[in-house]
């Protein structure tokens, strides 16, 4: 439970924060990408026009309001999906604080972002693409690529084994993302390259305060209930010699903590 209590309370601060970061930094930019689409389909003739029909029968949220609300919704959810990544991170690697989270954090923000914007920068409405199935495959495989190696890099005893993970955080890098024929879009590149650095700066700063949010609240999750069973934690606490004179054990300490909380008649 205390997995999900910090991923849950962090998740849904840090998606309030990223919600209303790019309330005002990053979705002006689109909905200004936007004009310069639609001013675009109405240039394009008849064919361009009949797929502008199209696109518009999809459902989409309304402008203002509820297109506001159910970008804040979208943004708590994924949040708290992160958060309960770096929560199970936290378990299996005996604890966190929020500079340990912050740590965490920035490695999540390399492994989503970083990593795949090197290959397919975040795009505006109108840019030009290469297949979605082709980016979606490089994008998963960066991710999954980055966060493995990040993960041998950092936790790998050995060196060679360090050098491995280097190895895969580059791979997807060297095969090289999809690219369509010819590069350009409907917006103006200034206006494209703006909307990439305030992407990118906004979901730094978000996996900062995500990762600072989740290892603050975990650790003091982890001091009220004690150390999570089979966890990394737990078996260094349960494996540990006792010294004479020294502390209880872990089981002990829980029998303990079960007798005083148990009511007396």
């Amino acid at each position: 439970s205390r997995i999900f209590l910090a991923a849950l309370l962090g998740g849904v601060i840090a998606g309030l924060f990223l919600a209303g970061v790019q309330q005002f930094a990053v979705v002006p930019m689109i909905l200004e990408a936007e004009t310069y689409e639609t001013a675009g389909d109405a240039q394009g003739g008849d064919e361009q026009g009949a797929q502008a029909d199209t696109q518009e029968a999809a459902w989409s949220p309304l402008d203002g309001v509820e297109r506001s609300a159910y970008t804040v919704l979208v943004g708590i959810l994924t949040a708290v999906g992160f958060g309960l990544l770096l929560a199970v991170g936290y378990t299996l690697r005996g604890g966190a604080d929020w500079r340990r989270g912050i740590l965490w954090g920035l490695a999540g923000f390399a492994a989503f972002h970083l990593a795949p914007a090197a290959g397919l920068p975040p795009e505006l409405p109108g840019a030009v693409a290469a297949d979605l199935g082709e980016r979606q495959i490089w994008w998963i495989s960066t991710v999954v690529l980055t966060a493995g190696g990040l993960a041998v890099v950092a936790f790998a005893p050995r060196l060679a084994f360090k050098a491995l993970g280097a190895v895969l955080i580059v791979v997807p890098h060297i095969v090289g993302a999809p690219q369509p024929e010819a590069h350009g879009g409907l917006a103006p590149a200034e206006l494209e390259r703006n909307f990439i650095y305030a992407s990118l700066v906004s979901n730094g700063v978000f996996w900062i305060v995500l990762g600072a949010l989740t290892g603050f609240l975990f650790n003091r999750f982890r001091t009220e209930a004690g150390p999570v069973t089979g966890s990394l934690e737990f078996e260094r606490a349960r494996r540990a010699p006792r010294q004479r004179g020294g502390g209880a054990s872990v089981e002990e300490l829980r029998a303990t903590k079960r007798r005083d909380d148990t009511p007396v008649h």
